[in-house]
C-alpha cells in the first residue's frame, strides 16, 4: 500500500524545477518530447507539412482561452457529503425503472445515455478541462506564447487549488446510482483525462505563470488523490475491474506517480496493466469484455487508447510496453493487428454497435500504430480517413 507522505515528498519524474541558475525545461508524461523537439525545428523552419497542424493548434487555442474557469461549485445539487467541493456524476446508462412508482432502483440500460446526467456539470467541466489545458499547454510549447500558459494556469489553480473552488481529492459520489448507491468504483473512469493535465503542467512548468507554490500545492493535490485511490473502497473496487475500466485506472495513477516521484511504484504499475493484458485479451488479439458491449467497436477502441496511453508513459519506469509479450504470447501488437483493418474500414466489423461507429476514434491508435507497431499503411490510411483534413490533424505535431 502507498504511503501518502511518500507520494509527497518524493522527487519528481516526468519533470522537475530546476536548483538556481538553471532553465526549467518543459516535458510531458504521455508524449516523447524528442518528437515535440522535432516538430518545433521544423516549425520555426517553415515546414509547410507541419504548419496547417501548428495553425489549427492555435486556433483550438484560442477558442480554450474563452473558456472558463469552471469548478466543481457550479453543479446545482448537493453530494450526498452536502460538500459541493466533493466531484460528483450519475452513471450514464442508468435509468429510472418503469415498473416502480418512483424509479427506483436505477436499472442499466447499456450503451443508452440517461440525460439526467447532464444535471450534474462536473461530469461535463471535467474532460473539458483537462483537453483544454493540454491544449493551451501544446500552444504555450509550440508558439512560445505566454497567454497560453496563462490561461491554463488560470484553469488549473481554479479546479484544483483555489480554496474557494478547488476539488476535493476525491472521487467518492462519482457516477451514482440513484436507489443503489452514493457513488461507485466505476466512476474512475471520469478522471481518466487527467492525464492530460500531468503533461499540461509540465509543458507550462517553464512559464512565468507557473509557480514553485503551484507546483507543490498540485503535487499534494496528485499525492492525496492517488493515496485516495489506493486506499478507498471505491478506488479499490476500480483496481479489480478487469474490462477497459482497470486499465483506465492504471493509466492514471500511473500519470499520477511518475508527477509525484514514485518511480518504483510506477513500475509496478505497468507490468499491473501488462498482467491486464494477459488476462483480459483472448488468443485472438481480441477483448471479450469490450466485445461483449452495445457499443463493441468503440469499447475495443477505447481500451487500446488506455494500453496505449500506458505505454507512451512506460519508457519512463525503464518498461518498453511497446515490444513487451505476455507469458501466453499477448501483446499490444497483436492486439492492435487483431482491431486495425476495422479502423481503416479494410474490414466490417461484425459486432453489435447500437451507435454509429465515429471514426475518428481510432486516429490515435493508427498515428501512435505508424510510429510504434510498425505499421505500414497506418499512415496512408489514416489521410484517407481524415481526407483533406489530414494536414490540420495535431497527430502531426505529436507523433
Amino acid at each position: 500500500m502507498m504511503k501518502k507522505t511518500g507520494l509527497i515528498t518524493a522527487v519528481i519524474i516526468c519533470s522537475v524545477f530546476a536548483v538556481a541558475g538553471q532553465k526549467i525545461k518543459p516535458e510531458a508524461c504521455s508524449m516523447d518530447m524528442k518528437t515535440l523537439e522535432k516538430s518545433l525545428d521544423r516549425i520555426n523552419a517553415k515546414d509547410e507539412q507541419l504548419l496547417p497542424a501548428f495553425k489549427q493548434l492555435i486556433n483550438d487555442a484560442e477558442k480554450a482561452m474563452k473558456f472558463g474557469p469552471v469548478s466543481v461549485m457550479e453543479k446545482k445539487n448537493l453530494p450526498p457529503s452536502g460538500n459541493k467541493h466533493d466531484y460528483m456524476s450519475l452513471a450514464p446508462y442508468h435509468w429510472p425503472d418503469p415498473a416502480k412508482p418512483d424509479g427506483l432502483p436505477y436499472i442499466r440500460k447499456d450503451g443508452e445515455t440517461n440525460p439526467e446526467v447532464k444535471e450534474y456539470k462536473d461530469k461535463e467541466y471535467l474532460p473539458q478541462l483537462c483537453a483544454n489545458v493540454q491544449t493551451l499547454g501544446l500552444a504555450y510549447y509550440f508558439s512560445g506564447d505566454s497567454k497560453y500558459a496563462g490561461h491554463a494556469a488560470k484553469l488549473l489553480r481554479v479546479w484544483f487549488l483555489d480554496t474557494a473552488t478547488r476539488m476535493n481529492p476525491n472521487f467518492n459520489y462519482a457516477q451514482a446510482v440513484k436507489g443503489v448507491n452514493t457513488g461507485r468504483g466505476a466512476g474512475m473512469i471520469d478522471s481518466r483525462h487527467l492525464v492530460k493535465v500531468v503533461d499540461a503542467i509540465g509543458l507550462i512548468r517553464p512559464s512565468k505563470y507557473w509557480s514553485k507554490q503551484d507546483e507543490e500545492e498540485m503535487k499534494k493535490w496528485a499525492a492525496e488523490f492517488l493515496n485516495w485511490m489506493q486506499t478507498s473502497e471505491n478506488g479499490k473496487d476500480e483496481l479489480d475491474a478487469d474490462n477497459n475500466h482497470g486499465v483506465w485506472y492504471d493509466a492514471q495513477r500511473l500519470a499520477l506517480a511518475l508527477y509525484t516521484g514514485e518511480k518504483e511504484y510506477a513500475k509496478k504499475i505497468v507490468m499491473n496493466a501488462a498482467d491486464r493484458l494477459e488476462k483480459q485479451m483472448d488468443e485472438n488479439g481480441n477483448f471479450p469484455k469490450e466485445m461483449a458491449r452495445t457499443n463493441s467497436l468503440h469499447y475495443s477502441t477505447f481500451v487500446m487508447d488506455a494500453f496505449f496511453t500506458i505505454a507512451s508513459m512506460a519508457p519512463k519506469t525503464g518498461v518498453d510496453f511497446w515490444a513487451l509479450k505476455t507469458p501466453a504470447g499477448k501483446s499490444l501488437q497483436k492486439a492492435f493487428d487483431a482491431l486495425k483493418p476495422y479502423l481503416t474500414k479494410e474490414k466490417e466489423w461484425s459486432g453489435q454497435q447500437i451507435k454509429a461507429f465515429d471514426f475518428e476514434e481510432g486516429y490515435y491508435l493508427l498515428a501512435v500504430g505508424a510510429k510504434k507497431l510498425k505499421c505500414g499503411n497506418c499512415a496512408e490510411s489514416l489521410k484517407q480517413l481524415a481526407a483533406d483534413e489530414f494536414l490540420k490533424l495535431r497527430f502531426n505535431l505529436l507523433y
